[in-house]
C-alpha cells in the first residue's frame, strides 16, 4: 500500500506539470492585455509598456512559462496582478468557503441520491423507480444557473425565508468572529448559535443548487449497481435462508454495489471542491471558483494559474483517496 501511495504521488508530478503548462497557453489566448485591464483604456502607450516590462509581460512566452514554472516549483505561486496578495494567501482565506459549501452540498447528494438509487432498484420499473430515473434526468439536465436564480427569486426575493448572496448578514457579524475561516465550525466552538443559524440559511440555496447533478448522478449510478448486485446468486441464497429483506439490501447488497459509488462521489466532490464558478457567482459566494472567475475578467494571470494548478492538486489527491478506499470496500483488491 505504501508503495502505491507513493507512485500515485510521483504521478502527480507530470500531472501538475501538464495542467500548469495548458493553463497557461490558454490563458495567453485570451484576448486582452492585463497591463491595459489594470490601467484603463485612458492609459498612454508608454505606461502600458511600462507596465508591461515590470510584470514581465515583454518576455518570450516560454521564458514566462518557465519562470512561472520555476515559482510553482519552490512552491511559490506568486502575487495577484491587481491586489497585490500573495495567491497562497489568496487560497487560504477562500478555501474555508469552498469547502463549506462543497461538503453540503455532497452530503444532501449522499443523503438524498443513495437511498433514492436503493429504492429504485428494490422497486424496479415501479412509480417510485419511474419518478426516481425521471427525476435524476431532470437533475442532470437543469442548468444550474437557472436553478440557482429560480431558487434566490421563490425563496429570497418572493418569499423572503432565506438570504439570496453571501455567508453571514451584517446583523449575524456583529458578535461573531471567524477564527478558522469555516463559519460554522467557529461558530459552535463560539457557541454563537444565532450566527450558526444565519450561516446555515445563507449556505441553503447554493448547496441545494450545487448538489442537484450529484445527487441525480448518485441515484443512477447506484440504482445500476444495486440492480447489478441484485441478481447475484449470493443475494438470492441468503434471502432463501429467511434473512430479513432489510438485511440483504443493507449488509450483503449495499456493501457490495458501493464500488462504483464510491468513485462518482470522489470525481463529484473533486469538482466540487475545486470551486463551482456558476454557482458561487450567482450567490456571491466568496470561494475559489468565484475567485478563479474574476481573475478570468480581469486578465489577472498569477490568480488563474495559481488556482487552477491549486485545483488540480485537490482534484487528484480526492481521486488518490477514493482508490486507497477501494481496499477496505472489497478485500479482493489489493495494491502493489
Amino acid at each position: 500500500m505504501g508503495r502505491y501511495i507513493l507512485k500515485r504521488l510521483l504521478q502527480l508530478v507530470p500531472v501538475l506539470l501538464g495542467i500548469s503548462l495548458l493553463v497557461f497557453a490558454f490563458l495567453h489566448l485570451i484576448p486582452g492585455d492585463p497591463a491595459l485591464v489594470l490601467l484603463g483604456d485612458r492609459a498612454n502607450p508608454d505606461q502600458v509598456a511600462a507596465l508591461r516590462e515590470r510584470m514581465g509581460l515583454n518576455e518570450p512566452l516560454p521564458l514566462q512559462y518557465l519562470s512561472f514554472l520555476g515559482s510553482l516549483l519552490r512552491f511559490d505561486l506568486g502575487e495577484s496582478i491587481f491586489t497585490g496578495i500573495p495567491i497562497w494567501d489568496e487560497i487560504r482565506l477562500r478555501w474555508p468557503a469552498t469547502f463549506e459549501l462543497s461538503v453540503s452540498a455532497m452530503l444532501i447528494a449522499l443523503l438524498l441520491g443513495i437511498p433514492a438509487g436503493v429504492i429504485a432498484a428494490v422497486r424496479k420499473n415501479s412509480l417510485i423507480d419511474n419518478l426516481t430515473m425521471s427525476g435524476s434526468l431532470i437533475g442532470v439536465s437543469m442548468p444550474v444557473y437557472w436553478l440557482g436564480l429560480l431558487l434566490v427569486y421563490l425563496f429570497a426575493v418572493n418569499l423572503q425565508w432565506l438570504p439570496p448572496s453571501g455567508r453571514i448578514g451584517i446583523e449575524a457579524g456583529y458578535n461573531f468572529e471567524p477564527i478558522t475561516g469555516f463559519f460554522i465550525f467557529d461558530a459552535l466552538v463560539q457557541g454563537n448559535f444565532a450566527a450558526l443559524k444565519n450561516i446555515l440559511a445563507h449556505l441553503l440555496l447554493p448547496a441545494i443548487t450545487l448538489s442537484t447533478i450529484p445527487l441525480a448522478i448518485l441515484a443512477r449510478i447506484t440504482r445500476s449497481a444495486m440492480l447489478e448486485v441484485l441478481s447475484q446468486d449470493y443475494i438470492r441464497t441468503a434471502r432463501a435462508k429467511g434473512l430479513l429483506e432489510l438485511f440483504v439490501i443493507g449488509k450483503h447488497a449495499l456493501k457490495n454495489a458501493m464500488l462504483p459509488v464510491v468513485t462518482i462521489v470522489g470525481l463529484e466532490f473533486g469538482t466540487l471542491l475545486g470551486g463551482a464558478i456558476l454557482t458561487e457567482t450567482i450567490f456571491s459566494w466568496p470561494g475559489i471558483g468565484k475567485w478563479i472567475y474574476e481573475g478570468i475578467l480581469q486578465r489577472d494571470y498569477p490568480v488563474v494559474q495559481g488556482g487552477v494548478v491549486f485545483v488540480a492538486l485537490v482534484f487528484v489527491l480526492v481521486n488518490l483517496i477514493v482508490d486507497i478506499s477501494y481496499a477496505f470496500l472489497d478485500p479482493r483488491i489489493q495494491y502493489k
